[in-house]
């Protein structure tokens, strides 16, 4: 396999690294991550200006872009710029939009005209599209409450997952009821209320879109991860270089040299995993390389996050200290779509089934 970035990729990363250092620094996240809407809509227009959305669906729906590779070149940016952006919940939407031919809607959102969110989640315990809760009659009236919808506190379309007579389907509500919420590590999430809601069905029979959705999802913060690692790992090196200790930089205690090393080799398993699932994205291999790479990165980034804390000391710990921030956002990648006891039971599963 050749793992060189196409020319396009490597412009694409090299433009959104630069927005992130320049225009989006820290402070500018933080103060964006935390307050209503908990997101910059003036970045966000910003990032649709430059393309970045339009890398994440095909030509064929008015992108450039859409492969695993083009979506794992931006969300690892997105990891290394720790961006609050509702992309997530975008990409999720866009592909299920992809899924039924939605040209106009897809359209309205790379243009960052509209957002859009996928609501699959529920208050209670979820397992599978099975436990979906949610119901729809047949005029499209929707009942039921959608939980923990990312990027929903500002989506001017969410997509919900329903049930109906026949299974599973797909609805757009635009403007839905809702409350909205910052996360744990900043960025926004919301809980969506249907009652008696009217809706646009999209698709009648739409698991495998859903399951499409949710693994494209998961891909990508597998590549969010690997960036935000990348520079967590990175500045810890510099920092126990810059540590006076005995009179001498930590850098040259040996134990720590070990350490900084083994979190090294980490990375590389974890970028390893995730190309592999980027390969397997368009074959009958995706949900099980999916799987194996959500979990290989939730152990990896949590050690990550938490040996560099631990190199760090204290100062690793405050909210004005950048590595701190980094360190919460990798813990919290392992609990979104599935964390890594999940995805081993769904690979458990996956396996028996074969």
């Amino acid at each position: 396999m050749d793992f060189t970035l196409t020319d396009d990729q490597r412009m694409l990363t090299d433009m959104l690294g630069r927005f992130f250092r320049e225009d989006y620094p820290i402070e500018s996240r933080n103060a964006a991550a935390y307050e209503t809407p908990f997101h910059s809509p003036e970045k966000w227009s910003k990032l649709a200006e430059l393309g970045i959305i339009g890398a994440l669906v095909g030509e064929a729906s008015g992108g450039f872009g859409g492969s695993a590779f083009d979506i794992t070149c931006v969300f690892e940016e997105i990891g290394r710029g720790l961006c609050p952006e509702p992309m997530l919940g975008t990409l999720m939407a866009l592909k299920a939009l992809e899924a039924v031919g939605a040209e106009e809607e897809i359209a309205a959102v790379l243009s960052g005209e509209t957002k859009a969110a996928l609501a699959v989640f529920e208050v209670d315990a979820f397992t599978g599209l099975e436990d979906i809760q949610t119901t729809a009659d047949e005029t499209g009236i929707l009942n039921g409450r959608k939980s923990v919808v990312y990027g929903g506190q500002s989506a001017d379309v969410v997509l919900v997952a329903a049930q109906h007579g026949a299974g599973v389907g797909l609805y757009a509500v635009t403007n839905p009821e809702r409350t909205g919420y910052a996360m744990i590590d900043g960025g926004g999430a919301a809980e969506i209320l249907l009652d008696n809601t009217p809706s646009q069905c999209l698709s009648t029979d739409a698991a495998d879109i859903l399951e499409a959705a949710l693994d494209w999802g998961r891909l990508a913060l597998c590549a969010e991860a690997i960036g935000a690692m990348e520079w967590l790992h990175a500045t810890t090196v510099d920092y126990l270089k810059q540590r006076v200790q005995f009179g001498r930089p930590i850098a040259t205690f040996q134990a720590l040299q070990h350490r900084i090393v083994d979190l090294g080799i980490e990375i590389e398993q974890a970028r390893s995993i995730t190309i592999l699932a980027a390969s397997k994205m368009d074959t009958s291999e995706r949900a099980k390389t999916v799987a194996m790479a959500k979990n290989l990165i939730g152990r990896a980034a949590t050690l990550v996050a938490e040996e560099c804390i631990q190199m760090h000391g204290g100062i690793g710990m405050t909210w004005e200290y950048a590595g701190s921030h980094y360190a919460k956002r990798l813990i919290m990648i392992d609990h979104q779509l599935g964390d890594k006891d999940d995805h081993l039971t769904r690979l458990m599963d996956l396996e028996a089934a074969a």
